[in-house]
């Protein structure tokens, strides 16, 4: 069932509600399964790829965190709206597990909720992070019907000063865990979900220099790397899937840190900054694999928290929704191509973040 919230009055702007939209994730070995049937439908995977990932979440119990700590963050977020004297209830729909979004759009539409802001669980551009969550919205509203409460999908936030501030103080702790000979010698090393070549070059219309999702995650790194005073970093990708034929952002971590220890470096920092939370890519790639391969090669590896559990971050919601409903400044730390913000699903610009012929984002 979808988790419902009690309505409230309208927030000045004409919005009633905010709704948490995130990919999803099981919460039990019996779901392990259809999940990962409901991520790579009509993509062609074949059975025994999905029999592998599958494995990945039995190692867990056949729970993913994902959806834990979606439900805490709406909660902070919660709390952030009481503190700031804003009336707005909070939904949580899902693209691929339950509460799936059309069912929380139909209780939206029960509970009398007539527009909506969205926040989506992902600070970028392209066709995974950020167009697909458009397609969520239409696809929802499309399954209630002509009377569907509309829906505005708030901005990228990959650069806004609260993230950031939130990921530095995540490195500062990983750094400070090290001894000092640790930390004169470790190599900073920034993660984010690799994407296919194609679809990276497929974001943004061309006359505004894209909103291309590989520039966005450097210029985060970029800034979380300066933030905590550290001047050469790496950025590398984690959980790619699909034929090994088509060619996905790479390096891959795990080789990355067998370069790293070609070239005499012993201790890593490693950052994930492209993921809100700490689910299931970032438990199994960094905390497993990552791990095993360093511990392998006698090398000391340290994985700095994600930025959703900072209270910062429930504060950075809550100023976006108020970019909407009280004319809050539109704070970013950079210029890079940057979009989201539009009504009932409708892409950005022609040609914006389309998808590959098969795009395939592993499951979270």
């Amino acid at each position: 069932m979808p988790e419902t919230p009690a309505p409230k009055s309208p927030v000045p702007g004409g919005f009633d509600a905010l709704l948490l939209l995130s990919f999803g994730g099981p919460e039990g070995p019996e779901d392990v399964r259809p999940f990962l049937e409901n991520v790579t439908r009509g993509r062609g995977v074949p059975p025994e790829r999905l029999d592998d990932v599958a494995q990945h979440y039995l190692h867990f119990g056949g729970v993913s965190p994902i959806n834990a700590l979606n439900r805490q963050l709406i909660a902070d977020v919660e709390a952030e709206l009481e503190r700031q004297g804003i009336s707005l209830p909070v939904y949580f729909g899902n693209r691929n597990w339950h509460p799936m979004a059309e069912a929380t759009l139909a209780q939206m539409h029960a509970d009398g909720v007539r527009s909506a802001l969205v926040f989506p669980t992902s600070a970028w551009g392209g066709y995974s992070g950020c167009r697909q969550y458009h397609e969520d919205i239409a696809r929802a509203r499309e399954a209630v019907g002509a009377d569907a409460p509309d829906l505005l999908k708030l901005r990228h936030f990959f650069d806004h000063p609260l993230f950031i501030a939130s990921v530095a103080d995540a490195l500062t702790a990983a750094y400070d865990g090290l001894t000092e000979q640790q930390r004169a010698g470790a190599r900073l090393v920034f993660t984010a979900h690799s994407v296919p070549e194609a679809a990276d070059r497929a974001a943004g219309p061309p006359e505004e220099g894209g909103h291309r999702y590989s520039r966005q995650v450097a210029e985060a790194s970029r800034l979380a790397a300066e933030a905590v005073g550290v001047v050469e970093h790496d950025v590398v990708w984690q959980s790619r899937s699909g034929p090994p034929q088509v060619p996905w952002l790479a390096p891959d971590v795990v080789d990355h840190v067998e370069a790293l220890h070609a070239a005499g470096t012993t201790t890593v920092v490693v950052c994930p900054v492209g993921f809100v939370s700490d689910h299931l890519e970032v438990v199994w790639d960094l905390d497993t694999e990552a791990a095993e391969k360093a511990a392998e090669l006698g090398m000391t590896l340290v994985r700095a928290g994600t930025a959703g559990p900072d209270p910062r971050f429930a504060e950075m919601v809550v100023e976006l929704v108020r970019e909407h409903t009280s004319a809050a400044p539109v704070r970013r730390l950079s210029d890079i191509g940057s979009a989201g913000c539009t009504l009932n699903g409708v892409p950005c610009a022609v040609g914006c973040c389309e998808p590959t012929k098969r795009p395939v984002r592993p499951a979270s």
